[in-house]
């Protein structure tokens, strides 16, 4: 990894040629104790090569006495060494004063801002917001207001029951909690209708409060009076109420696709390309540069931003490309495959929208065949109990 290759040069590491006849069990103990190597090559049947980390070699060095092996040093590679090659020349000192000024002048900005959501709920579109409300990545420090900022998230979202910002280093971390979803109550006191929120046939009604608009049997569209907020009587005359019951009725769910007999599907050949590329702000720079030699290929692209401490990130990511080869297949169903196929699309759709598949109390499948593809129409009639509440304005 491209970050672990930049740990390992700014501490340093040596490469180191391993010789003897336990070769095997020398590795096999460096491991147990969780010392790194990487980029091992076998030289010959006695001898392998390998990269170390400087601070284990004292112990590596036990290790391989242990195991009746010999070592020798073949490289010493990092900033380390660098620095003790050219600690009397000015010039490498200019460049690490310079490095140090860049740290500084990079301290006084936002490099990074962190959305921490509390009880892993998403909220969505969160970033987008914060940043239109002046939390943005390269914003000076001592010019983020986060009091204003919070005020104008709050103010353009309901979904919000809490949010805090804090500034550490360059990250600037955004704590969030939801708000719980309430449904809009009308108050007992308060006069109201109870409508329709889904097409339907009514197969019961019981009005507890309210005078029945609708009977068995009648079909009803959103929005249509089911339950009147008022009553009538012979003596008092006509009373407004709170209404209230139960409705049930018949509602219809229908979904409709179509299935080609011939399809082209994508399928991995397990071949991948990896590049990597430096993002300063919007300015990036590829290592190499040009597009993947694959015919067909899918892309993924990650960005880890460097940071020199947990939260003091510097205005610098290392982008990684990863292109995935494809190859594409065509692939030809008959009638009955592709009807089948799409059968099981709608219903598992459809099933995911209905709460209570008990209540499902009938199927029905059209198709319509063409020459190229044919056409399914599924439809579930579902028992539902309806009904929203809607105040009565006068």
């Amino acid at each position: 990894m491209v970050i672990k290759k930049i740990i390992n040069y700014i501490y340093g590491y040596l490469r180191i040629v391993v010789e003897g006849y336990y070769i095997e069990r020398f590795i096999n103990i460096c491991r147990n104790k969780n010392y790194m190597m990487w980029n091992i090559k076998k030289v010959n049947d006695i001898n392998i090569a390998l990269n170390i980390e400087i601070k284990h070699f004292k112990e590596i060095c036990k290790i391989a006495k242990k195991t009746q092996c010999k070592i020798s040093i073949k490289a010493k590679r990092g900033l380390p060494f660098l620095l003790n090659k050219y600690k009397k020349r000015k010039l490498f000192a200019l460049f690490l004063i310079l490095v140090l000024a860049i740290i500084f002048f990079s301290s006084h900005f936002v490099w990074n801002i962190e959305i921490v959501e509390e009880n892993g709920l998403t909220i969505e579109n969160i970033m987008e917001d914060v940043q239109e409300a002046g939390l943005k990545i390269g914003t000076l420090k001592k010019d983020i207001d986060t009091k204003e900022i919070i005020n104008k998230v709050r103010l353009e979202r309901d979904d919000i029951a809490w949010i805090g910002i804090e500034l550490k280093g360059t990250n600037a971390i955004v704590r969030l909690v939801k708000a719980d979803e309430k449904p809009d109550i009308i108050d007992e006191d308060e006069y109201c209708n109870i409508v329709s929120n889904k097409n339907g046939v009514i197969t019961k009604i019981n009005a507890q409060d309210g005078t029945a608009n609708v009977k068995v049997g009648d079909t009803v569209s959103v929005g249509d009076v089911l339950i009147n907020g008022w009553m009538e009587g012979k003596y008092t005359g006509i009373r407004y109420v709170h209404a209230k019951g139960e409705i049930e009725a018949r509602v219809w769910y229908t979904m409709n696709k179509t299935i080609p007999y011939t399809t082209t599907e994508k399928q991995y050949t397990g071949n991948i390309e990896t590049n990597y590329g430096i993002k300063m702000n919007n300015f990036k720079i590829n290592f190499p540069k040009g597009v993947s030699k694959f015919k067909f290929y899918d892309t993924i692209e990650t960005e880890n931003k460097v940071k020199l401490f947990s939260n003091f990130y510097l205005p610098i990511s290392v982008v990684k490309t990863t292109y995935q080869e494809y190859e594409e297949i065509e692939k030809t169903y008959s009638l009955e495959e592709a009807k089948d196929i799409g059968i099981k699309e709608i219903e598992e759709e459809l099933e995911n929208q209905i709460e209570n598949k008990e209540n499902i109390v009938n199927k029905n499948i059209n198709t319509y065949e063409h020459e190229n593809s044919i056409d399914i129409y599924v439809t579930y009639e579902v028992l539902e109990m309806i009904g929203t509440n809607e105040k009565i304005v006068f």
